[in-house]
C-alpha cells in the first residue's frame, strides 16, 4: 500500500538564528510495505522531539558534524531524523511487530522507515502506564542527558550547592529535580518572570532569577551562592559560564551540556578566568547523552520511582500538528518553550 508522507525539511543551510521561512513542508509517495528480505521497520510517528542541537546539523560548518555520530549533517530537502515515539505499521525485523509502540530515532514527518544507523536507535516501548509523551522527554533522551550529566560527570553529594542555567528547559528542569531529591541547594536561571515563578513555586528551587533582568551576573551568583558553587550544569555557555566559574568553590565540577547562546551568534564565546580553573582545580567536561546509553535502564528505573513517589514533576510544552514543527523549533531560540518541547504529529492517537 502506498500513501503520501508529509515531512519537514530545510530549504538551505542555516547559519544564524533560524526562521520559519527556512523550512518547507514536503510531500512524497511512501510505501507502507516492507521490502522482501529487509529488516526495515515502518513507523507512523506520534510524538517527535524538538531540540536546539539540531541547528548545528543544519549549518554549513559545525564541529558537531565532524566529531559526533549523534549529530550528522542535515542536507537541504532531506528527511530530518529526530528522537520520538511511534507505532509500527509493518516490520521485516523480528524484534518488532505491527502495532508495537517504539521509541528512538524517527523523523520530523508523518511516517518513518527505520533502517541502517537509525535502526540501531529504535526500541520497543513499554509505556508503563505513562503518557507516550513522557518517553520523548522525561523518560527519553532529555532525561538520560540530565541523569548522566548530573550523576556521572558532576558526581553530586547531599548538601552541595548546585547552579543550573536554562533551568526551565527540557534538561535543566530535570537536573534540578534530581538535585533537590538528593538534598542539594539548587538555584536556577531562566528567561522570564513566569519561568522564575514556576521554578520556585512548582519545583521548590531554593532560588531562581531572570538572567535578562540582571546587569551583573557575577554579583547575582555571589548573592545566591554566598558560600560558592559546587556544581554548575551549563546549558547556555557564554557570559553565564564566565560568571559561574568566578563563583565556584575549589574542586567544583562543570557539566557542559549545551551552549545555546553560541548556536546563533558566532561572536559569543565563553572566556572563563583560567586562573580560577587551575587554582581551584575546577573540572569542566563537555558530554553527549548518547555516550551514556548503558545507563538507560538505571536512569529509567530511578526516574520512574521518583515519578510514582510524587518526587518529580513533568514539564512539557506540546504543539499539535506536523506543520507546527518550524515554529516550535524557532521558538527554542526565542525562549518560548517551557520544559520539553514536543510536537504531536498524529492528530488522533487512537488511529496510530
Amino acid at each position: 500500500m502506498e500513501v503520501t508522507n508529509k515531512f519537514i525539511a530545510i530549504k538551505a543551510t542555516i547559519d544564524g538564528e533560524p526562521q520559519e521561512c527556512d523550512f518547507e513542508l514536503k510531500v512524497e509517495p511512501f510505501s507502507l510495505a516492507v521490502k522482501p528480505g529487509s529488516k526495515d521497520v515502518i513507523i507512523k510517528n506520534i510524538y517527535v522531539s524538538i531540540d536546539p542541537y539540531q541547528l548545528n546539523r543544519m549549518k554549513s560548518v559545525s564541529s558537531s558534524k565532524k566529531t559526533s555520530k549523534f549529530a550528522p549533517r542535515i542536507a537541504p530537502g532531506e528527511v530530518i531524523g529526530a528522537y520520538g515515539v511511534g507505532k509500527v505499521v509493518a516490520s521485516g525485523n523480528p524484534e518488532f511487530e505491527k502495532d508495537d509502540y517504539v521509541v528512538g530515532i524517527i523523523s520530523w514527518g508523518e511516517y518513518s522507515i527505520s533502517q541502517g544507523f537509525m535502526g540501531c536507535w529504535l526500541s520497543k516501548l513499554d509505556p508503563m502506564g505513562f503518557p507516550l509523551s513522557y518517553h520523548v522527554g522525561l523518560l527519553g533522551f532529555s532525561g538520560l542527558t540530565a541523569y548522566a550529566g548530573f550523576f556521572e560527570i558532576c558526581k553530586p553529594k547531599k548538601g552541595e550547592k548546585v547552579f543550573v542555567s536554562a533551568a526551565s528547559g527540557s534538561v535543566g528542569n530535570l537536573v534540578s529535580q534530581y538535585a533537590k531529591n538528593l538534598g542539594c541547594y539548587v538555584v536556577g536561571s531562566a528567561g522570564s518572570p513566569y519561568k522564575v515563578k514556576l521554578l520556585k513555586e512548582k519545583f521548590g528551587f531554593d532560588g531562581a532569577f531572570n538572567y535578562k533582568e540582571e546587569t551583573d551576573l557575577d554579583s547575582t551568583l555571589e548573592k545566591y551562592f554566598p558560600e560558592g558553587i559546587d556544581i554548575y550544569f551549563d546549558n547556555v555557555g557564554g557570559v553565564m559560564l564566565e560568571a559561574a566559574i568566578s563563583n565556584m568553590n575549589s574542586y567544583g565540577r562543570v557539566a557542559l551540556c549545551g551552549v545555546i547562546s553560541e548556536y546563533t551568534d558566532v561572536g559569543k564565546r565563553a572566556a572563563p578566568n583560567m586562573l580560577n580553573v587551575v587554582y581551584k582545580r575546577i573540572m569542566i567536561q563537555g558530554f553527549l547523552g548518547g555516550d551514556y546509553m548503558h545507563l538507560f535502564p538505571e536512569f529509567v528505573s530511578t526516574t520512574v520511582d521518583h515519578i510514582r513517589a510524587g518526587k518529580m514533576h513533568v514539564l512539557e510544552d506540546i504543539s499539535i500538528g506536523l506543520e507546527s514543527v518550524p515554529s516550535a523549533f524557532v521558538g527554542l531560540f526565542r525562549g518560548y518553550n517551557v520544559g520539553k518541547k514536543i510536537v504531536r504529529v498524529s492528530n488522533d492517537l487512537e488511529d496510530c
